[in-house]
């Protein structure tokens, strides 16, 4: 039997309590066998599920920890590189959450790094790995839908009556488009497998100067895109990829099962005005978990991996764009 990844999480960041680190718990080929936490109180919901934790006071003894083969780093945005930096010279494999950096620039010394070690670090792109998506993918590509014409995105949530969360704070790398912009644009770019050639309108409300509300247009090759991002509006999601002889769309794209049921629906004109709809549904995936197999596969195997350090990078060049063009 192949022995487990073990892994260790840099934080004990409520995302990694409560998604994260039972997913580790939870996958095939895993075992989540350190946390490193400036508190060591907070690892006690974590021992829940894995009484057999270790526990660090220090994130830089986690990385010296010898019985850890790769970190998940939860931290705030801006210190996912340096630490990702850090943990690769360790000699740990690393996933670290998204957004990965706060310009494109940052990442280029991360892949120089990986590039260096030969060591697998990438980006919690979560969705790639859930089925709904892999099967949207591969329908766009068998040209279901005819020539893509334009994808339309909406992912809104209302955290305005959280002041305190990051999300909300400028210097820890705050904004609705770093937190769910980056999977409109992400998904739009891994689908089509296109860049877009021009932010074509980027209209964005700020408030103490993150963004909380963006409407945003692009032009790809062949096809057109807009997307709505708030952190003030009411919670909805939703994927639309329309093209000529048909239509795909994802009613639940990022976080199936908590917002709605993971499905695919493809729409077609018949004759007659008459328009079918199949619908194929993925009741039991878990794309946290998926992640977590996908790389151990990587790290085992050498399974390509679905989301490399270089897709992050063209996700937040087009974030990049879109603020560059927000701000004229």
């Amino acid at each position: 039997m192949t022995t487990p990844l073990r892994w260790g999480i840099l934080g004990a960041a409520k995302f990694a309590r409560e998604q994260m680190g039972p997913a580790i718990h939870a996958a095939r080929g895993a075992t989540l066998a350190a946390l490193a936490s400036r508190d060591a109180a907070k690892a006690a919901p974590f021992r829940a599920f894995a009484p057999g934790l270790r526990v660090h006071t220090d994130y830089d003894a986690l990385l010296a920890d010898p019985e850890v083969d790769a970190v998940y780093i939860p931290l705030p945005h801006p210190m996912h590189v340096p630490w990702a930096m850090k943990a690769l010279e360790a000699g740990k494999h690393v996933l670290a959450e998204k957004p990965l950096a706060m310009t494109a620039a940052e990442i280029d010394p991360l892949i120089s790094r990986r590039n260096a070690t030969g060591l697998h670090c990438a980006e919690a792109y979560m969705i790639v790995h859930h089925p709904q998506w892999q099967r949207a993918r591969a329908l766009l590509r068998e040209g279901a839908i005819g020539r893509l014409v334009h994808v339309a995105g909406i992912f809104t949530y209302d955290n305005r009556a959280d002041p305190g969360n990051i999300r909300n704070a400028a210097d820890q790398g705050g904004g609705g488009i770093p937190d769910i912009g980056v999977y409109t644009y992400g998904c739009t770019r891994w689908m089509t497998e296109a860049e877009p050639e021009a932010i074509t309108h980027a209209d964005i409300t700020w408030e103490n100067g993150v963004d909380t509300i963006a409407r945003v247009s692009a032009r790809f090759p062949g096809f057109t895109a807009h997307w709505v991002n708030s952190m003030r509006m009411a919670p909805f999601q939703d994927m639309v990829f329309h093209g000529e002889t048909g239509v795909l769309r994802l009613t639940a794209p990022f976080n199936a099962q908590v917002f709605g049921e993971a499905r695919v629906e493809l729409h077609r004109p018949g004759g007659g005005g008459d328009h079918t709809v199949t619908v194929e549904r993925f009741p039991a995936a878990n794309q946290y978990v998926a992640q977590v197999e996908a790389f151990g596969r990587t790290v085992r195997e050498g399974a390509e991996y679905p989301w490399s350090l270089e897709d992050a990078r063209g996700t937040q060049a087009m974030i990049d764009a879109v603020y560059a063009a927000a701000k004229g």
